[in-house]
């Protein structure tokens, strides 16, 4: 009896609303360890340990390596990949995401993000972009200039993306291959000491970068190189985002032609 009894008092020792505390602090436990966890994955999506294994698990993309098909007309371009802008109420909330998630920023890039000629839109909205090579615009071999690329693009129904595109894409696309360099079709910005710009997304195996690479006219491309346009009826006024920047910048009809050598921005991480 006295056994039994013991039982029971062990069994109901401990009130109900103690079994509930317990259980509800587990929960906030769980919770909070979920967050913690988040946090630091997002945290470090650029890094390189994560390039490895988006690289290992996540989506392939298409290899720059196959053969090109030459483009006829925009509209035959599908649309590689959307992406959302005017996420961010300002140039330095955009920046301050780019830190938070490990993303490389080279020197010139990060200059142009600090310049009056960058915005970001007011609204948001999404923006689809075309992935087609120099040589699918129908430079078969060596090098062009940016403006003989512009140019072709144009004819083809391609657009300019607002330079917001490239900070946007390179914090949505984590999985991009290692090995692969994207260059914004983008109008070109000043850095403050006048040299003009243009952004790329790259992963060189040590971590997600932006960097900036030279935007001027005669800029010689490889013809193996790889531009994201959008459709010509989705490109904003670039002009009117340059309305801010001390000194104009060629727009994509005012480029002379030239076949001069281009002058390389040398671009760090930093």
């Amino acid at each position: 009896m006295n056994r039994a009894a013991g039982k029971d008092v062990g069994r109901h020792a401990i009130p109900h609303r103690s079994i509930g505390w317990h259980r509800t602090h587990l929960i906030v436990m769980l919770c909070t360890a979920g967050l913690v966890l988040f946090a630091s994955e997002a945290g470090a999506q650029c890094s390189a340990r994560n390039v490895q294994q988006n690289h290992l698990m996540l989506r392939k993309i298409p290899s720059a390596s196959m053969p090109p098909i030459p483009v006829r007309s925009a509209v035959d371009v599908p649309v590689w990949k959307t992406i959302a802008v005017g996420t961010f109420a300002d140039s330095f909330a955009l920046r301050n995401a780019l830190d938070a998630a490990g993303c490389g920023i080279g020197d010139s890039a990060g200059e142009i993000l600090a310049r009056p000629a960058f915005t970001v839109s007011a609204a948001k909205a999404d923006v689809g972009l075309s992935a087609v090579l120099v040589t699918e615009l129908g430079f078969p071999t060596g090098t062009a200039s940016l403006a003989d690329i512009y140019a072709r693009a144009r004819q083809l129904g391609f657009g300019l993306a607002a330079a917001e595109v490239a900070p946007q894409l390179r914090l949505q696309y984590f999985d991009q291959p290692i090995g692969e360099f994207l260059i914004i079709g983008m109008e070109p910005i000043k850095t403050w000491t006048g040299d003009p710009v243009i952004l790329a997304v790259a992963n060189g195996g040590a971590g997600l970068i932006l960097i900036g690479q030279d935007g001027s006219a005669d800029a010689e491309i490889s013809v193996a190189s790889r531009f994201l346009f959008v459709r010509s009826n989705e490109a904003p006024s670039a002009k009117a985002a340059h309305a801010l920047d001390e000194v104009a910048v060629p727009s994509i009809g005012e480029y002379p032609g030239s076949n001069a050598p281009a002058r390389i921005i040398a671009d760090s991480r930093r």
